[in-house]
C-alpha cells in the first residue's frame, strides 16, 4: 500500500522532445502545420492595419472623431488582463513539462478567467460606443476600428473555448501525445493573440489619437 501511494503521488512523465527517437516527431509536424495557418492570420491583420492607416481620419459626414471614442487608458486595462492570461498559460506549460496535471489545470483555469475578463471589458467598452452612436456605419474610421478589435475578439473567444476543451482533455486523459500537441498549438495561438493585441493597442489606441 505504501509503495502504491508513493507511486500515485509522483508526477506524470511527459516526453515532449525525443531527439534520438526513431519514430517521426508528430507533435512537431502538427506545430509546423499550425504555424502555416497562423501566417494566414498575420496577412489578415496586416491588411486590417494597413486599412487603419488609410482610414485614420476618414470621418466622412460623421462628427465623431478618434479623440471622442478612443481612450488609451481605458484600453490599457483589458490589455493587462490579456497579457496576464498569456503569462498564466506559460506557467501552465511549464507545469506540463514537469507532468504536473493539477498545476496545469490551475494555471489554465486562471488563464481562461483572465481571457474571459478581457472579452467582457471589450464588450463593455464597445457597448458604450454603440450608445454614443459610434457604430461601424457612421464612418470608415469607425468601421475599421470595430472590424480590427472584434476580429481579434473572435479569435480570443475561439481560444477560450479551445482552452476550456483542452482542460477537460487534460483532466480526463492526462498528457498523451495528441493532448500535448494540442496544448502546444494553443500556446502558439494564445501568444499570437497577445502580439496582435499589442499592435491593436499601438495603432488604434495610441497612434489613432496622437
Amino acid at each position: 500500500m505504501a509503495d502504491q501511494s508513493q507511486s500515485s503521488t509522483k508526477a506524470e512523465s511527459v516526453e515532449l522532445w525525443l531527439p534520438e527517437s526513431d519514430h517521426p516527431d508528430t507533435i512537431g509536424l502538427r506545430s509546423i502545420g499550425f504555424w502555416l495557418y497562423m501566417m494566414s492570420d498575420v496577412m489578415i491583420f496586416a491588411g486590417l492595419f494597413a486599412a487603419n492607416g488609410v482610414y485614420l481620419s476618414a470621418y466622412g459626414t460623421s462628427s465623431i472623431t478618434a479623440e471622442q471614442v478612443i481612450h488609451p487608458v481605458q484600453g490599457l486595462f483589458p490589455s493587462l488582463f490579456l497579457l496576464s492570461s498569456v503569462f498564466m498559460l506559460g506557467l501552465a506549460f511549464d507545469a506540463v513539462k514537469h507532468g504536473w496535471r493539477t498545476e496545469t489545470l490551475r494555471w489554465m483555469g486562471l488563464a481562461l478567467a483572465l481571457g474571459t475578463v478581457f472579452i467582457l471589458e471589450e464588450m463593455y467598452e464597445f457597448s458604450g460606443l454603440a450608445r454614443e452612436g459610434a457604430l461601424p456605419q457612421a464612418s470608415a474610421f469607425l468601421s475599421d476600428v470595430w472590424t480590427i478589435v472584434w476580429i481579434h475578439g473572435a479569435h480570443v473567444i475561439v481560444g477560450l473555448v479551445w482552452m476550456a476543451a483542452l482542460m477537460v482533455q487534460v483532466a480526463r486523459e492526462g498528457f498523451t501525445e495528441p493532448v500535448v500537441g494540442r496544448l502546444i498549438n494553443l500556446r502558439i495561438f494564445w501568444f499570437f493573440q497577445a502580439v496582435i493585441w499589442v499592435a491593436v493597442y499601438t495603432f488604434v489606441y495610441l497612434i489613432g489619437v496622437s
